[in-house]
């Protein structure tokens, strides 16, 4: 879940008088570390988690879930579905059903990862990324639930949701049919530190796919003759806002292709571009600036222009006294952090759910410089994530 992450309005919530940790399992922190390094080891990018998937499904089952699939690789051309895991409540009375959510697939391959430790924290060789995000939120919330199995803890229903196809457009979770499950409220682990901070407010982020189409001409005999796609391109851009348009907003144009040769006024030019603010109607006059702008151009020089433009994803802002940041904070608390809440630009499958109607806000994990080669997360974040987990649902019982 990348994107710059900014304090939330009224950033701290009140909290009951339970201030304290409520249980203080151990944690087995070897066990927990290994199955983070196995589910790094196999390499996952979107559209190609099979094995990934069946290494989850598997682990699932050996604990005693009920565990299925869902049919999201076909309706979304992948090789994987997303898996859903159940562990039934067994503390009576009304307690809410919630889940705990990751994804299994990777922002690019991890083939050939070697994982290094340097004073307890975890790392790649750097010749790959680590792949911590999202095992850094996975592996947690197994471990918490193997720790709630093997205590015999106190719990209402809790589905574990570990999607495929995150990175490309929150894919697999908008496949994802979580409105059959009956689900209260839930997690997604899934954002860069500190562990016990929880993003409640995101911002919407719409695309544009851009085709400028101008006419090819011998770039040194006629070139009067030709109208050049980058140089229609290069008018709109530059007179586009992009970067930092405001505290909460931003645009980029990220990608251009195009061109067959230096000796040939480019006849076609291929533009990829974005916009995402937490108000939707400053992304609507974001885009359609941008879009302005490229009309302009092709009209002055008399190029045509292609525009698709998609919304991504919407953006969510859940209350401050929502159950789902209630407990969460509370659970923080009562574990000695911050439960900070906090605002980003960066989506995450939590997009797709709340959009879905399912109240859901993202647990910070220890995971950082997520999406480089210099990705890592410590053993003690790993720890921390999953004792988080485990007091969410002490919190969500009541006891």
């Amino acid at each position: 879940m990348p994107g710059e992450m900014i304090p939330a309005h009224g950033s701290l919530l009140p909290t009951t008088n339970r201030m304290r940790s409520t249980i203080e399992p151990m944690v087995n922190e070897e066990r927990l570390v290994a199955l983070f390094k196995e589910l790094c080891l196999i390499n996952a990018p979107a559209l190609e988690e099979a094995d990934s998937v069946a290494f989850g499904r598997m682990t699932l089952e050996a604990m005693g879930l009920e565990v299925w699939e869902d049919t999201a690789g076909a309706e979304i051309g992948g090789n994987a579905n997303n898996v859903i895991a159940k562990l039934p409540g067994n503390a009576g009375g009304e307690v809410p059903s919630i889940f705990f959510s990751a994804h299994f697939d990777t922002v690019e391959p991890t083939a050939g990862l070697t994982i290094v430790e340097r004073d307890g924290v975890l790392y790649s060789d750097g010749t790959t990324i680590l792949g911590a995000d999202d095992k850094a939120g996975m592996a947690p919330a197994i471990e918490a639930i193997r720790i709630i199995q093997e205590n015999n803890l106190p719990h209402g229903d809790i589905y574990l949701l570990f999607s495929v196809a995150e990175e490309i457009g929150l894919k697999g979770a908008f496949a994802l049919k979580i409105e059959e499950l009956d689900v209260d409220f839930g997690y997604v682990l899934d954002t860069g530190p500190p562990v016990g901070s929880f993003v409640v407010r995101t911002a919407t982020h719409d695309v544009l796919d851009v085709t400028i189409h101008g006419k090819p001409a011998h770039a040194g005999k006629d070139p009067e003759k030709g109208v050049s796609a980058i140089q229609v391109a290069a008018e709109a851009i530059s007179k586009m806002k992009l970067g930092r348009i405001g505290p909460e907003t931003t645009a980029n144009v990220g990608l251009i292709s195009g061109g067959t040769a230096n000796n040939v006024v480019p006849a076609r030019v291929k533009i990829m571009a974005e916009a995402r603010s937490t108000d939707p109607a400053i992304v609507d006059a974001q885009i359609e600036h941008m879009i302005m702008e490229f009309e302009a151009a092709a009209r002055k020089f008399g190029a045509t222009v292609e525009i698709h433009h998609d919304r991504h994803y919407g953006g969510y802002q859940v209350a401050a006294d929502a159950p789902v940041v209630h407990h969460a904070v509370n659970a923080a608390k009562a574990l000695g952090m911050s439960g900070a809440l906090r605002t980003t630009l960066g989506g995450s499958d939590a997009n797709a759910f709340n959009q879905k109607g399912t109240p859901t806000i993202v647990m910070g994990t220890g995971m950082d410089k997520i999406h480089t080669h210099e990705e890592y997360v410590s053993r003690k974040d790993l720890v921390d994530m999953t004792r988080l987990c485990l007091e969410v649902v002490a919190q969500v019982v009541g006891r």
